[in-house]
């Protein structure tokens, strides 16, 4: 079993950058095929935001993030990067990190294991 703990939220303006971090607590994430990021916002469904699996690291991303958002890895599979760029008022959500065996990256309902979330907050 793994526990993903998120970091790395917080305020920034319109045009920013913020890096979140996944990092594994109890297995690494090299047990499982990939690891998820999701946001989340009041009244809405969780939406896909990325993900990397295999030991490959394939990277997979939702089509109106690409280009500003990035995720990543370490060599040691412990620890999970979403680098965020030019950031806009709409990518102001609760991200969360999610690790399982999902038939469909896209699908949060098929991971297994989820952090607490992390708040991210993007002002005009």
């Amino acid at each position: 079993q793994v526990q993903p703990v998120e970091s790395g939220g917080g305020l920034v303006q319109a045009g920013g950058s913020l890096r979140l971090s996944c990092a594994a607590s109890g297995r690494t994430f090299t047990y499982y095929f990939a690891v998820g990021w999701f946001r989340q916002v009041p009244g809405k469904e969780r939406e896909f935001v990325a993900a990397i699996r295999g030991s490959a690291g394939t990277t997979y991303y939702a089509d109106s993030l690409k280009g500003r958002f990035t995720i990543s890895r370490d060599n040691a599979k412990t620890t999970v990067y979403l680098q965020m760029n030019s950031l806009k008022p709409e990518d102001t959500a609760v991200y969360y990190c999610a690790v399982g065996r999902p038939a469909s990256l896209l699908s949060a309902g098929q991971y297994d294991y989820w952090g607490q979330g992390t708040q991210v907050t993007v002002s005009s």
